[in-house]
């Protein structure tokens, strides 16, 4: 159930069948010469709709701004800080959970680690202020990979803007992929930090977009929704039985 095509009736009727929803979490970001900027924000929310075939949950709007940290410098990428988005996911809970939300999945699009890290803080603000709400974060690029499907990806070492992900908007949005770009493999100096991630990381790709292809896109978004209907389901059950619980007197 996509939350921004429904009418405040359909929301209403909605919460009779499900109390889950998931907050697709992406960025504006560059991906390469040849992928639009909201490429995370496209992926997990296509992922997310196939999901709601399989399972039902109110599919929220997405958030398209996260914390960008190794691309900042990069043309089109706008780049928001930790604490900006621990506050629009916290108040994006709170709102849900007066609505009668009492399962909440954050599945972010953007890998970054700060990135995860920040949505990490805010899942587990959402736990310490609403006691009977479940909260589940996961990052959406490494769902293929936990569904046992990595192999469909050619490229080792593949990531940011490479096979993957060019595969994946090929797929359903052919007419945003611009050609290709140069393979290119950024390597930072750890334990080292970089001021100039540019200059390291000159064409914003990590692995070989040269190698996607749509019917690979496919395979990935097959792939990562099953994995995700899973999850709606382990979500549902554990509100179950925590409402067992509860009418025993256990919580």
């Amino acid at each position: 159930m996509e939350v921004s095509r429904m009418t405040m009736k359909e929301f209403a009727e909605g919460l009779k069948r499900t109390r889950i929803a998931l907050l697709p979490l992406g960025s504006t970001e560059e991906h390469g010469n040849h992928l639009p900027l909201d490429t995370d924000t496209l992926q997990v929310f296509h992922a997310a709709k196939l999901a709601t075939a399989m399972a039902d949950f109110f599919l929220c709007p997405p958030l398209s701004y996260g914390f960008c940290r190794s691309t900042s410098e990069h043309p089109g990428t706008i780049s928001i800080s930790p604490e900006t988005l621990r506050g629009f996911i916290v108040d994006i809970a709170s709102s849900l959970y007066r609505q009668g939300i009492r399962g909440l999945i954050l599945a972010s699009g953007h890998a970054g680690g700060i990135h995860m890290s920040a949505i990490e803080e805010s899942a587990e603000r959402i736990l310490g202020k609403f006691y009977d709400m479940e909260v589940a974060v996961l990052c959406e690029y490494h769902l293929a990979a936990d569904a046992g499907a990595d192999d469909i990806v050619e490229t080792e070492d593949d990531g940011h803007a490479g096979e993957n992900e060019t595969c994946r908007i090929m797929a359903i949005h052919p007419e945003l992929v611009k050609g290709t770009s140069p393979e290119e493999y950024p390597r930072f100096e750890k334990p080292f930090l970089s001021r100039d991630k540019r200059s390291r990381w000159p064409g914003g790709v990590w692995g070989d977009p040269s190698k996607a292809t749509p019917e690979k896109g496919v395979l990935l978004y097959e792939a990562r929704s099953k994995k995700l209907a899973s999850i709606v389901k382990e979500m549902r059950a554990r509100l179950a039985a925590r409402e067992v619980s509860s009418r025993r007197g256990d919580a």
